[in-house]
């Protein structure tokens, strides 16, 4: 009896497209107490019934199993962050299948992409690369007008594991951080981060902002952004209550309480484009109301060639992938043996969706 054998835990990795054998070799090496498959299927095709049901863990992008087909699944890993494209899937609805996402992985790609867009904004790379490319040795006048970091202010509307990556980046540029969030964060422990986080990044105990501010109402965001911001980082989920946040009346008031002698606040965003009011921000970036605006995400996307956006004043737009890199799709499994480790201690999931909630 004591030597029964012990079936292993069957994880399904479910995705559209094929990973190189090194990827498979890696991930078997690191759970080599569960049988891993792989299944090729196009996006958004549900999981077969026999596979399904054959499965105790799932990892995708967006194929799902049938509720009847999904009773022995221990939990469902997604390698997005955000939910918002599948919420309405019968699996979301119909079951109690606990459903765990990728937040907290992406923090360090974004971060070094918005660092990346500030600096190529402030320190005139446009106008240097420009140059290279037609072999001009540009003149030293032209960049008079740039500007370095220190001691300017950055708002981050959401303060997740994006954000807190993004503070720690700010804090060491010399800059100050204010965070909000919907609800209040008034002691220590309420600050602390209780998603996972990539070894060495981050802000876990939520001591970087020199401000924590909240509210859903506003009045409370109007508030936060008459803190005197250089810049605005949005790095929410999108919701109902989230859609068009920041619009004409935002940017006014984040524009009239910029500190004096500093460019007027810049705007980045790496979220969902539906948070902004896309038509107020072309108009706002061509009144200088805002400096600029750094954009991973826009509404529609892909953005149609011939969409005003792409021709605003000092916009940078790519086209949602900040959070890409080579460590991306390594990290989200590393998310997934956490989660396995909680199962066997029967301890509550990491990064767990919160039916309701929308995120």
């Amino acid at each position: 009896m004591g030597d029964a054998h012990i079936p292993k835990l069957q994880l399904l990795l479910a995705f559209d497209r094929e990973f190189p054998a090194s990827f498979h070799e890696e991930i078997k090496r690191r759970f080599p107490d569960v049988e891993v498959r792989s299944l090729l299927l196009q996006h958004g095709t549900p999981i077969p019934s026999e596979i399904a049901r054959d499965s105790t863990i799932v990892v995708t992008l967006g194929n799902l199993p049938n509720p009847e087909d999904a009773k022995d699944i221990k939990f469902i890993h997604f390698f997005s962050a955000g939910l918002d494209k599948v919420i309405h899937n019968p699996i979301f609805l119909d079951s109690s299948v606990p459903i765990t996402t990728s937040t907290g992985i992406h923090g360090p790609p974004i971060a070094e992409w918005t660092l990346l867009n500030w600096l190529a904004a402030s320190r005139q790379y446009q106008y240097t690369l420009e140059n290279q490319k037609k072999h001009v040795w540009g003149r030293g006048e032209a960049y008079a007008q740039g500007h370095d970091q220190v001691g300017k202010k950055v708002g981050i509307l959401g303060y997740g594991s994006i954000g807190r990556q993004i503070a720690r980046v700010a804090v060491a540029l010399g800059m100050t951080v204010h965070a909000y969030t919907a609800s209040p964060r008034p002691t220590p422990s309420s600050r602390h981060d209780p998603h996972y986080i990539v070894p060495g990044t981050g802000d876990a105990d939520g001591t970087l902002p020199i401000s924590w501010n909240h509210g859903t109402d506003k009045a409370s965001l109007h508030a936060f952004l008459s803190l005197g911001l250089d810049h605005i980082v949005v790095s929410l989920p999108l919701t109902p209550q989230t859609t068009h946040l920041l619009g004409a009346e935002e940017f006014a008031v984040l524009a009239a309480s910029k500190p004096p002698n500093h460019p007027n606040p810049y705007l980045t965003n790496i979220s969902r484009g539906k948070v902004i009011d896309q038509d107020a921000l072309i108009a706002s970036l061509k009144s200088g109301e805002l400096s600029g605006a750094a954009l991973d995400v826009t509404d529609p996307e892909p953005l149609p060639e011939n969409h005003p956006l792409w021709d605003a004043p000092n916009v940078q737009i790519s086209p949602h992938v900040s959070a890409l890199g080579k460590e991306y799709f390594l990290r989200s499994f590393d998310v997934v043996r956490e989660n396995l480790e909680r199962v066997k201690r029967g301890e509550a999931l990491v990064n767990e969706y919160k039916r309701g909630k929308g995120y």
